[in-house]
């Protein structure tokens, strides 16, 4: 009982519902490892007693993080404060003059306030409290002093009630970047390459955005991790993604002789892959434009350039000099800072200090790359926006990061080291899942006001019109599992979702980008709820979207929800092509994936298959007659354009009919996940300028653009 308590205290769950008739409980000796990654020692009976009894007398007159919304009641954090009470806002610094303080009485009646959204009439004086002023959007601090002296400060979050929303309808393609390969490419898709699909589509098609992979820092290796979900760092992206012609400083380089060797060699990569059924090879590629990006870091900037550069190291702070300076110990030391030198792994030592001034040359250059990747990200926005697409680039942020790492080695006090972030056993993987990444700390995210994440969705914001949140339910809580122990054996540990909603509105406003969350799988009750009500779209798969309530079958087009993301695959599941065909078991079968009889599995698949298209038939979206696949895909995205999404997402490579899923749950390497470029049916690579020209493009788009556009014939010049 006493270790139920301390655990709840905590947030960490001691039991968990995999369905609404099933409890499974959570065994002791997770829960124990579990709050041990929380500073928490309940070891023995004994300590287990200590522990509670400090927490429980632990009394705040504050928690550490306050969240206040526009237009909604005050918190009980402010309204349960004793009546006399002096509060004082001392609001965030907003780069001019230090705006005054502002203090007020707590009178008798605290729980009918409001504040006043931003947009809103101004408020009856008497629905304020006396000398109230209601404090601007952003992160603030929150002073208060009892009459019986007692005082507290928090962060205070003023943030606006929803996100900024998306147009009523738009729609627009799914890729990974690197699968899209130009003939200019140097071996993988890059954000010249991004840059031209937007415009291309915005122009073209009237799409309304694009949405890539997660752009984010990987961690160096032989071979690096090719998975764009376990990055080394959410904060910063990776210059492996530069277009290098790009770069204003490449045109002044004096060694053309080189620069020319390593062009001819990036030709043969992209060669290689596009015509000799070659892997994209993510190291070797980052070794040419590493080469080349050296010898284009020699170049002295213009001034005006280095006014800029200038300008982006102070907005980045510490954040990016740790990023930098960990890459430059990563070339010397090996990737996985556990295994450097002792003094090293503490980014705060002496020792770290020194290596930094011994590095100043690699950590510099490291800055600049950075800089001239937000530069491109930036460039692939404003050719969006140029195009005329209503919301532009949407990226993607994972669900966590490498634990070997920058930002785990910069951020060591934010995670809670010896877990890892999975999923708990459900219908679909018995064994559960563990992910291999470090989750926050939630206590340390609140302590620090959620600084790391405000960092975060601030960095991934600035040049995105929209952010989609990997595993969005990791707002309200995540599961864990102790290192060494299966996936079975992990817990859930909830996080102050209040507060992180909060910092995600606000970051989202500022940046006046809408965001998306990717809600699938095992969902908490009132989670969809929540984030509907902070304007935070879900995410609609058309195989899943079942009456789940009723009698299981396709839910009609009419039932879906609005404020989503709707589409018919993802970068985990199979291409529409293999779906529609069942490609997709079998080749589960030949990797040994399947844990019932082929037959079985083949028979469940053309069953569910057949529910949608007699569906399709039904409402006249699949021609009577017309059953090859290239009819039937378009009849499924004419079917998400019938349902009241607002956002509909084409995934790029259903486009010309690639039949091979980008990852393949439960491989590593038995598949050639994320390797992969985008391919026709028969699995020949396809160029950005080949999928421009595809009329089966054309002929899908059909389904989908908007009246205004005019789609233009392959080869010929849209007007």
């Amino acid at each position: 009982m006493g270790l139920s308590r301390l655990a709840a205290l905590h947030g960490v769950a001691t039991s968990y519902s995999p369905s609404p008739d099933v409890t499974v409980s959570v065994p002791d000796d997770t829960v124990i490892a579990v709050l041990a990654a929380l500073g928490v020692d309940a070891g023995t009976p004994e300590d287990v007693r200590r522990s509670l009894v400090a927490a429980e007398s632990r009394s705040r007159l504050l928690p550490p993080t306050v969240v206040v919304w526009a237009g909604e009641p005050l918190p009980p954090a402010l309204t349960a404060l004793p009546p006399g009470s002096t509060v004082t806002v001392e609001p965030e610094p907003a780069g001019g003059p230090p705006a005054p303080a502002t203090s007020w009485k707590v009178p008798e009646a605290a729980s009918s306030w409001k504040l006043p959204g931003a947009a809103e009439a101004a408020p009856d004086p008497a629905e304020l409290p006396p000398g109230w002023t209601p404090p601007p959007y952003g992160v603030h601090r929150l002073h208060v002093r009892t009459p019986e002296h007692h005082e507290a400060t928090a962060t205070l979050v003023a943030a606006p009630a929803r996100v900024p929303q998306p147009p009523e309808r738009t729609h627009g393609f799914l890729v990974q970047l690197y699968s899209l390969l130009s003939a200019r490419s140097w071996g993988m898709g890059d954000l010249g390459d991004l840059a031209d699909l937007a415009a291309w589509a915005g122009r073209t098609l009237g799409s309304g955005f694009i949405q890539v992979n997660p752009l984010h820092a990987a961690v160096p290796g032989k071979p690096t991790d090719p998975s764009p979900y376990r990055p080394s760092s959410r904060r910063f992206p990776d210059p492996v993604h530069l277009h290098v012609e790009s770069v204003p400083e490449y045109g002044h380089v004096h060694d053309r002789a080189t620069l020319d060797d390593l062009r001819q060699d990036a030709a043969a990569l992209s060669e290689a892959v596009l015509n000799k059924g070659a892997l994209i090879d993510r190291d070797a590629v980052w070794e040419l434009k590493r080469q080349a990006l050296e010898l284009i870091a020699q170049v002295p900037l213009t001034p005006g350039r280095r006014a800029a550069y200038c300008d982006f190291l102070a907005e980045q702070g510490q954040a990016l000099e740790d990023h930098a300076l960990w890459c430059a110990l990563a070339e010397v030391h090996g990737p996985d800072w556990h295994s450097w030198p002792e003094p090293l792994r503490d980014p705060r030592s002496p020792a770290t200090a020194r290596a930094r001034s011994e590095l100043l040359d690699r950590v510099d250059l490291h800055c600049r790359l950075a800089w001239l990747t937000a530069t491109q990200l930036a460039d692939a926005q404003r050719a969006a926006e140029d195009a005329g697409m209503e919301v532009g680039i949407v990226h993607d942020l994972a669900v966590g990061v490498h634990p070997a790492g920058a930002d785990t080695w910069a951020q060591q006090d934010a995670f809670a080291h010896g877990m890892s972030v999975g999923a708990p056993p459900d219908a679909f993987n018995a064994r559960g899942q563990d992910w291999g990444l470090p989750p926050w700390r939630p206590d340390a995210l609140a302590a620090t006001g959620y600084a790391a994440f405000r960092g975060l969705l601030r960095g991934l914001l600035a040049h995105a019109g929209a952010l989609r949140i990997d595993h969005v339910m990791g707002l309200f809580r995540l599961w864990w599992v102790p290192e060494g122990r299966p996936p079975t054996d992990g817990t859930y540990v909830a996080y102050d979702a209040e507060a992180m909603l909060a910092v995600l509105v606000l970051e989202a406003h500022r940046a006046g980008s809408a965001v998306v969350g990717e809600d699938l799988g095992t969902v908490e009750p009132g989670v969809r709820e929540a984030l509907a009500r902070r304007g935070v779209l879900g995410t609609s798969v058309l195989w899943f979207e079942r009456d789940w309530d009723g009698d299981g079958r396709p839910l009609a087009p009419e039932k879906w929800r609005r404020d989503c993301l709707a589409t018919a695959t993802t970068h985990d599941l199979p291409s529409t092509a293999a779906r529609l065909t069942g490609d997709h078991v079998t080749l589960r079968h030949r990797l040994g994936l399947l844990t019932r009889p082929l037959e079985e599995e083949l028979t469940e698949d053309v069953t569910g298959t057949a529910e949608w298209l007699a569906l399709l038939a039904r409402l006249r979206m699949l021609p009577e007659g017309d059953g090859n696949e290239e009819a039937a895909v378009r009849a499924v995205h004419r079917f998400l354009r019938a349902t009241p999404a607002r956002m509909t997402g084409v995934w790029l490579p259903d486009t010309v009919g690639d039949r091979r899923p980008q990852n393949l749950p439960g491989t590593w390497d038995q598949y050639p996940n994320w390797r992969l470029p985008i391919a026709d049916p028969e699995g020949h690579p396809v160029t950005l300028e080949e999928i421009a020209a595809s009329p089966r493009l054309h002929g899908l788009m059909e389904v989908l653009r908007p009246p205004k556009a005019r789609t233009a014939p392959p080869g010929e010049r849209p007007a």
